[in-house]
């Protein structure tokens, strides 16, 4: 049987590094990378993709610029009053993985809004990683684990897995990494245990619709093995 894509994330890399080809500032590689991103949840959903999870902004990329930074929140601010009602009338149910508590009222009063406006929605559940980090995310939900005042004993992968940002959705069955770079940059550590993942050197803003088919076909080439080291002959690992 042919491997499906359920859960696909993405990890979106290269605004920057296209801007500086074209002779663009940062902020212009960003706007363009939005594009892509819209231009992706489609495609998406045209493929009968249930869940998208994408790599918005890490909980490193404070370190960036104030302006740069600033530039990226206004641009999130623009998606949300310009794009939201259309996703909404689209089927598209936006979730938010990463700590929110960082960001002004205001763009959490928008980011609220967002959610709550979309929360009907079932045909493409779309996951915006925002202020997230794989490591902060284990963390907390450790903290949540024994704040529960759950006994040690009863702690297993299910029940630990319930209490992360994502509980909500399957762990991701493709990972693509736009930008030439070959590493998952502290991005759903928990949850890529098993996930294939394809590494493409096309730089986010000019990832379209048949860079996805390509890495969905390269998904669906792969045999997939959870948990086997090698070949599994008859119970045994050859």
């Amino acid at each position: 049987m042919q491997n499906q894509v359920n859960h696909l994330a993405i990890i979106m890399d290269g605004n920057g590094r296209w801007a500086q080809r074209q002779g663009l500032p940062r902020l212009k590689g960003h706007e363009m990378g939005a594009r892509a991103t819209l231009r992706i949840v489609e495609a998406a959903k045209a493929r009968a993709i249930k869940y998208l999870t994408l790599y918005a902004f890490s909980s490193e990329n404070w370190s960036r610029p104030k302006e740069e930074v600033e530039g990226l929140f206004n641009l999130l601010e623009h998606f949300i009053e310009e794009e939201v009602k259309r996703l909404k009338t689209s089927g598209v149910c936006i979730h938010i993985i990463g700590d929110m508590s960082r960001f002004s009222k205001k763009l959490q009063d928008k980011i609220k809004m967002t959610l709550d406006l979309t929360k009907d929605n079932n045909d493409l559940h779309l996951a915006i990683a925002l202020n997230y980090g794989g490591r902060d995310e284990i963390v907390r939900a450790a903290k949540r684990l024994v704040s529960s005042g759950i006994n040690p004993d009863e702690i297993t992968e299910k029940s630990f897995s319930s209490t992360l940002d994502t509980a909500f959705m399957p762990d991701p069955d493709l990972l693509i990494r736009t930008g030439g770079e070959r590493r998952v940059s502290n991005f759903l550590l928990w949850q890529l245990a098993y996930t294939e993942i394809y590494f493409t050197d096309i730089l986010w803003p000019d990832f379209n619709e048949n860079a996805l088919d390509e890495a969905i076909m390269w998904f669906t080439s792969r045999q997939r093995r959870f948990g086997m080291t090698g070949e599994q002959v008859g119970g045994s690992l050859i």
